[in-house]
């Protein structure tokens, strides 16, 4: 298993996964606990409640692909895999999931349907799959943890661009976040994987997004880059990373990692 950290004056701070830990608020990270937690699904358990809340989340808006979501799917088990769960601290109720996938070791998903473009091909590609979060009033910031943790296991992994679909109007919220077309014109591509329905397909590069996110004063800057979120527990996250040794160091929010 990788070991990822923080150098600070020669010592390592370890990371929880690879969230942030307090020791990193000297450097001006603000810790921010929430209602919820996120955390990677480990048991049988786990996933049964993540495709719980996936199958109730898809039902309100395309009710005859969510029957086919009741059980997990072979994707959910598969190496180069996870599935992330949010969970209320009141009542452990599922508030929230997302499926992360790279190519690390097969194709994505999204290549059953679309040849990827030049400037895709021979990249690491992680994408973002079965997203769902619960009707009530906390979904918005639920789906905006996931991401933060999807973006942080990308940067763990090394993945140079996140992939996903969106239907419309949903593809609007990944625009504003500053995912590109992979089709040109944002042309919507039928997805073999979601059902056959059209979905415009985009892309966001890993590793400018800070750089990019403060050139354009992006609202959602601190909250990915300046805030540590303890209820954000990445642990587990070599399922997804595997086994390759970590480099000698690597940048996070402008500072050292160090293996």
């Amino acid at each position: 298993m990788d070991t990822y950290g923080h150098a600070e004056q020669g010592r390592v701070i370890p990371f929880n996964g690879i969230g942030m830990q307090s020791g990193l608020r000297g450097f001006g990270i603000k810790e921010e606990r929430l209602p919820f937690t996120v955390r990677i699904a480990r048991t049988e358990t786990d996933l049964e409640k993540a495709v719980g809340i996936r199958a109730s989340a898809y039902a309100r808006h395309v009710p005859a692909f969510a029957e086919t979501l009741r059980r997990p799917e072979t994707y959910d088990r598969e190496q180069g895999s996870i599935v992330l769960l949010a969970e209320s601290k009141f009542d452990g109720s599922s508030l929230g999931t997302m499926r992360i996938q790279t190519n690390l070791g097969q194709p994505l998903g999204i290549e059953e349907s679309l040849s990827l473009p030049d400037w895709l091909q021979g990249r690491r590609l992680a994408e973002a799959t079965r997203l769902g979060v619960a009707e009530a009033g906390a979904g918005r910031v639920v789906k905006t943890v996931l991401f933060k943790a999807y973006w942080l296991c990308c940067l763990a992994a090394e993945i140079d661009w996140m992939v996903i679909t969106a239907r419309k109007p949903l593809d609007r919220q990944y625009q504003a976040l500053q995912f590109i077309d992979v089709v040109p014109g944002g042309e919507l591509v039928p997805m073999h994987h979601v059902g056959n329905i059209p979905h415009r397909v985009m892309a966001f590069e890993v590793g400018t997004a800070e750089e990019r996110w403060t050139k354009t004063a992006h609202p959602l800057l601190g909250f990915m880059c300046g805030i540590y979120h303890p209820d954000l527990d990445l642990s587990g996250i070599e399922a997804l990373v595997g086994h390759r040794a970590a480099p000698a160091e690597k940048p996070f929010f402008g500072h050292t990692m160090a293996a």
